[in-house]
């Protein structure tokens, strides 16, 4: 059986379905039994676990023979992937694979490099099998500035002329499944990208071009993004490790492209034009 913890988030909920789809027994972990109807199907069983609480994931790790760990962006995600990694040695799960991120590293420059970086080194000194995704940012984040595209056709990055190798959820999706069902990815890395290196202009103007009308891409300071960030109810934490982020984009990071799509998963990689197209109506308001 597969355990997959983040089983309620855009990846992790995916995940599930893919896996149960092509009959395997899955596990999914979440805080919250009663908001997880969604997961339910053929081979899903639904537990509750809290990665602040160890006893719990000792329960949900009981005879889990490979796992994903995926917790959120948090300042506790280090101890929350402490706890799971000893868990799992504790259970004797065979295999882990954490959803890690592009640049993982303790060295890196940004907090969330590092803070992925620590929790992989973590996951190696445990003696336990493991494999690392390590995405790119997501396409589907680009659904979230789908009212000020539809309302008032601009959104706002503070990324300058950045060009990023987005990757749609779809993507790492397949390569996720394929290492949690497959036999040969153990101490792999594997770095998901989108096909393609876009400025967030050229977003703009594939949007643009889905829907059939302007969009244009703003390119907001950093303390402005911060506010907005601030505005949507996110933390000061989160809003200074975003802006990490998007300083390194403005400096060249970001713009790797690989062929993992391909190889691991299988299939050819979703590009921005499809990525739109699948998603107009949201673009559009709808």
């Amino acid at each position: 059986m597969i355990l997959i913890t983040g089983a309620s988030g855009n990846n992790g909920s995916q995940i599930v379905k893919t896996l149960s789809q092509a009959g395997f027994k899955v596990r999914a972990l979440v805080r919250n039994s009663a908001k997880a109807a969604a997961l339910s199907g053929p081979g899903v069983e639904i537990v509750e676990g809290d990665f602040d609480k160890p006893e719990t994931l000792d329960a949900a790790l009981e005879g889990i023979d490979k796992a994903l760990l995926l917790t959120a962006i948090d300042p506790s995600m280090l101890d929350w992937q402490h706890n799971f990694i000893a868990a799992a040695k504790r259970a004797g799960t065979k295999h882990v694979v954490k959803f890690s991120a592009l640049g993982a590293d303790p060295n890196s420059p940004m907090l969330l490099g590092r803070l992925h970086g620590e929790g992989e080194k973590l996951l190696e000194a445990s003696g336990i099998d493991f494999t690392h995704l390590r995405p790119n940012g997501f396409m589907q984040n680009m659904l979230g500035f789908s009212y000020l595209i539809a309302n008032q056709g601009v959104f706002y990055q503070p990324a300058g002329n950045a060009s990023v190798s987005h990757v749609d959820v779809r993507d790492i999706v397949a390569v996720a499944v394929k290492v949690l069902t497959e036999d040969t990815h153990s101490g792999k890395i594997y770095t998901i990208t989108g096909p393609e290196a876009l400025t967030f202009d050229e977003i703009a103007a594939k949007i643009s071009s889905a829907i059939g009308k302007p969009v244009k891409y703003v390119n907001a300071s950093p303390e402005e993004f911060k506010q907005s960030v601030l505005s949507w109810g996110s933390s000061e934490w989160l809003a200074d490790l975003l802006n990490e982020m998007y300083a390194l984009y403005r400096g060249g990071w970001g713009d790797e492209i690989t062929d993992v799509v391909k190889t691991v998963g299988k299939k050819e990689p979703f590009t921005f034009d499809q990525f739109a197209q699948d998603h107009i109506q949201i673009f559009k308001g709808s």
